[in-house]
């Protein structure tokens, strides 16, 4: 193995060997427009950001800090030849936007650990990063530092980590739900999973009108932080896997059982009225939030819908998740869902 060179400052020193170093002066030009559009958007959060061995924040007087992360993995998270590389960029962050937002949680800053296949063209690169970069400028959201590397494999391999303030003791938690609370969800369930199924079929007329719920789908940032503003929800999370297997995980955390009325769900118009894909499809990003009965809960938040689907009940003696059918049946809803490493 050749010779080791850094190349994201002292803030993300990065190895790649002298084999891999094919395009250096692309790379560290993107690095070099990295730390110049960081240092133009850095916010009140971060003290310091690239270009030192570690970043500085400075979280707000009284506030507690956050931390989430999450992959974003080529072949498993997106496919190059259905999402266009602003795409990529956009849904990696999405996703850690996502949790801060299931939390209440203001975002301070993002850290992204990329490592690239040595023959990734500088063009979905640049690409890649201003989809990122749109998405963090929307959100007020600085990168305040990274690593980058070359790729094991021929897949592009992605970390972001983002880091998130909220008044101490206020942070929205998944344990808050009691018997009694009611059950919503924000927005509408099943667009991301129709979409994806449009860009699996080969010729299956595009609905670009109805939105891009699976290519850049949107944190619920605002009405998370409204939510716990406000003190509305009890308990709280974001729906990435589907709503069958995200329920149960509120459920076990609260240690209660819910109730769903499946005619209440609203279906995106991506999922063309499969309620399977609401329930299991994954990747909506909409916040699923319990309240106490009486609670004034807005129609509308930050001008997102908020839809009441059901309730939380007592544990003892029924299923983890009850689902009403339309005609008034009940049973118990299935466990679907994406779960890594379940076989």
């Amino acid at each position: 193995m050749g010779p080791q060179r850094k190349i994201w400052g002292r803030s993300g020193a990065t190895l790649y060997s002298a084999q891999s170093m094919q395009k250096v002066g692309g790379e560290l030009a993107l690095i070099q427009q990295i730390r110049r559009d960081s240092e133009r958007r850095a916010g009140p959060g971060v003290s310091l950001g690239i270009g030192d061995d570690c970043a500085v924040l400075r979280p707000p007087r009284g506030h507690e800090v956050l931390v989430t992360t999450d992959f974003t993995l080529e072949g498993r998270h997106f496919r190059r030849d259905w999402h266009s590389p602003e795409s990529a960029g956009h849904r990696t962050l999405a996703r850690g936007l996502s949790d801060l937002a299931a939390m209440g949680a203001r975002p301070l800053a993002a850290f992204l650990s990329l490592a690239l296949p040595a023959a990734t063209p500088q063009a979905w690169i640049t690409r890649y990063f201003s989809g990122l970069r749109d998405l963090a400028d929307r959100y007020q959201v600085p990168l305040a530092g990274g690593d980058t590397a070359q790729s094991p494999t021929e897949n592009v391999l992605a970390d972001i980590v983002l880091v998130g303030s909220a008044p101490r003791g206020t942070a929205l938690r998944r344990s808050g739900a009691r018997s009694g609370d009611l059950l919503y969800c924000t927005g509408s369930l099943g667009g991301a999973a129709g979409q994806l199924l449009s860009l699996q079929e080969v010729g299956r007329k595009r609905k670009d009108a109805l939105g891009h719920p699976q290519l850049f789908p949107e944190p619920r940032g605002a009405v998370g932080e409204a939510l716990r503003r406000r003190g509305v929800a009890t308990a709280c999370m974001d729906l990435s896997d589907g709503l069958s297997s995200d329920l149960r995980q509120l459920c076990d955390a609260s240690q209660v059982a819910a109730v769903v009325e499946l005619s209440k769900i609203p279906l995106h118009p991506w999922a063309d009225g499969r309620m399977d894909l609401a329930l299991n499809g994954g990747e909506d990003y909409e916040l699923l939030f319990a309240a106490r009965p009486g609670t004034r809960v807005p129609r509308r938040i930050a001008g997102v819908p908020i839809t009441c689907i059901g309730c939380f009940t007592s544990p003892r003696g029924v299923p983890q998740v009850t689902q009403i059918k339309a005609d008034g049946s009940k049973s118990e809803m299935p466990r679907g869902g994406w779960e890594h490493l379940r076989t």
